[in-house]
């Protein structure tokens, strides 16, 4: 069996870490869609598009379940592909309703970062509308993280001084969560560990999107535990240096245990 995981650049590496330890006998095939990284700044028509043609090369490769680890490309374009394809598809928001019910007992506020695509979608709106009856949720934009990630930015002192920079306007201690709601965002954990105070927790969607894919598979009845852990890496751009990059990368990962 394979398992497609498919983001527009690095982003989707967090949660494809995140299945190589909770499904460590399965194989992979990771797609990022080198040619439009970021989708968090382009119309939602773009994004759509985008996700579409690279999914459909997916399937061409053979994939018997897919992941769409990037939270915009779900927004936009997850309906759509389940209308496609009979295999089972698991999207991923942001960890807003986790976060508000682990902060309900605390009086504490929860701060969602994510791209500002996926901040202006009605989906994101309704998520939170949904769960977020104390108003205790705070939204912030954070674009730059992405290209940081996409050029393997990981700088403590350049990533610290950013990081404090977009938090001078907040008063952390009126917070006890922040959301990490973009796939490329957990690359930089231990960093926040080491910017945010010590009562703020950093949670995000990957464990619970592995979890609903395993769901899925024992739902759908497709056996599991018939692979090895090879992950075969591709990019619509077809660049061998970026797919060099993406083993980087998810050994950077592996290195820090994120």
């Amino acid at each position: 069996m394979t398992i497609g995981i498919f983001d527009s650049g690095l982003g989707g590496l967090t949660v494809l870490a995140e299945a190589l330890k909770r499904l460590p006998a399965e194989n992979y095939l990771y797609m990022a869609d080198t040619k439009h990284v970021p989708y968090g700044t382009k119309s939602e028509e773009e994004v759509r598009d985008f996700v579409l043609q690279t999914v459909e090369q997916m399937v061409a490769e053979g994939i018997d379940a897919l992941v769409v680890a990037c939270n915009t490309a779900t927004s936009i374009a997850i309906n759509e592909l389940r209308e496609r394809y009979s295999f089972p598809i698991i999207g991923m928001e942001p960890a807003v309703k986790p976060a508000v019910e682990m902060n309900r007992a605390t009086g504490k506020k929860v701060l969602v970062w994510a791209t500002p695509l996926t901040l202006r979608m009605p989906k994101y709106y309704a998520l939170v509308s949904r769960v977020d009856e104390e108003g205790i949720v705070d939204s912030l934009p954070m674009p730059e993280l992405v290209q940081y990630c996409e050029s393997l930015q990981f700088d403590k002192e350049v990533l610290k001084d950013y990081f404090l920079s977009k938090l001078a306007p907040y008063d952390l201690n009126e917070y006890g969560i922040l959301v990490l709601g973009c796939t490329h965002f957990p690359f930089y954990t231990s960093i926040l560990r080491d910017v945010l105070p010590a009562h703020i927790q950093i949670v995000n969607g990957n464990l619970g999107t592995i979890r609903r894919l395993t769901a899925m598979l024992s739902r759908y009845g497709i056996g599991t535990g018939r692979g090895n852990g090879q992950v075969r890496f591709m990019c619509t751009g077809g660049e061998a240096a970026y797919i060099e990059k993406m083993r980087s990368a998810l050994s950077y990962l592996k290195e820090q245990d994120l």
